[in-house]
């Protein structure tokens, strides 16, 4: 007999999340019964400080487990029993597991984004590259991009200290050098292959760029994990000067791929879940 799945997305302002409909297609297609629910900390009125109460409630109702979406990828860690390598690697989980009692971690962020990268610009130069953000899904982006060959990541966040303790992070896997924490945005643009915004810049709800429009320039390739819009401010930017982009559907699609694996134990089509995602955005 098929295992049921329930499974929820916990973060803020998820209203427009296209995962549920990503999970519960793909078990309709695979004979599953397959819930998955928006825990959304805004409409709710919480913060981060209610994920111990959100993971205690879910475990108790049987959740076969969660995705934790921003602003909860790393505040979620010491709340948990275990993590798997690549979580503790990155220091973010973005997927939660209930087994046996137990709450165990993972982060299939940076996987979503390799593949991404992989299907998309596999082609381009990598030599330096900036990133816009530091945070749970930089951090993920972060190791993908060090793992797909880049040899000189500029990390830009608002806040340097993260920023720093993502760089510190990545050079225990890394190695010392590869990574650097950014200092002048110009001058790092200026010298770059690509730029990864992993940050909320360009999302429906915070309109805007991370980067001034200035200092693009069409031999930059443009990588992007926002995806509603799919078509972010800085990406129309980029195409309109006849950059090669990546959109944020791509990590959406691949994460999820992944994350239904670990919630159902069944091997899911990924082309089928992107045809999927591609059919709600037109």
């Amino acid at each position: 007999m098929k295992p049921r799945i329930l499974a929820g997305l916990i973060g803020a302002g998820i209203q427009a999340s296209r995962t549920p409909a990503l999970h519960e297609q793909e078990g309709d297609a695979q004979g599953l019964r397959y819930l998955y629910r928006l825990i959304d900390l805004e409409p709710l009125h919480l913060d981060v400080n209610a994920l111990p109460d959100l993971l205690q409630a879910a475990q108790q109702m049987h959740f076969t487990g969660l995705n934790i979406t921003y602003p909860c990828k790393q505040a979620i860690l010491p709340l948990l029993d275990e993590l798997s390598d690549e979580a503790r690697g990155i220091g973010a989980v973005n997927t939660v597991v209930f087994k046996d009692g137990k709450r165990i971690g993972h982060n299939t962020d940076c996987l979503g984004f390799a593949e991404g990268f992989r299907r998309n610009l596999n082609d381009v130069a990598r030599q330096r590259v900036v990133q816009m953000g530091a945070g749970g899904a930089g951090a993920a982006v972060a190791h993908a991009l060090l793992a797909e060959g880049v040899e000189q990541l500029c990390i830009f966040d608002v806040d340097p200290s993260r920023a720093r303790e993502l760089v510190d992070n990545l050079a225990q896997r890394f190695g010392t050098g590869r990574a650097q924490v950014g200092g002048d945005l110009e001058n790092g643009m200026a010298e770059a292959d690509g730029l990864v915004n992993t940050t909320p810049m360009g999302m429906a709800k915070l309109p805007g760029t991370p980067v001034p429009p200035a200092l693009l320039r069409p031999q930059l390739w443009v990588a992007e994990i926002v995806y509603f819009p799919l078509e972010t401010e800085l990406l129309r930017n980029a195409r309109a000067l006849g950059c090669r982009t990546l959109d944020g559907g791509n990590m959406a699609v691949f994460q999820a791929v992944k994350a239904f694996e670990l919630f159902s134990g069944e091997v899911p089509d990924a082309n089928r879940m992107l045809a999927h995602f591609q059919s709600m955005n037109t």
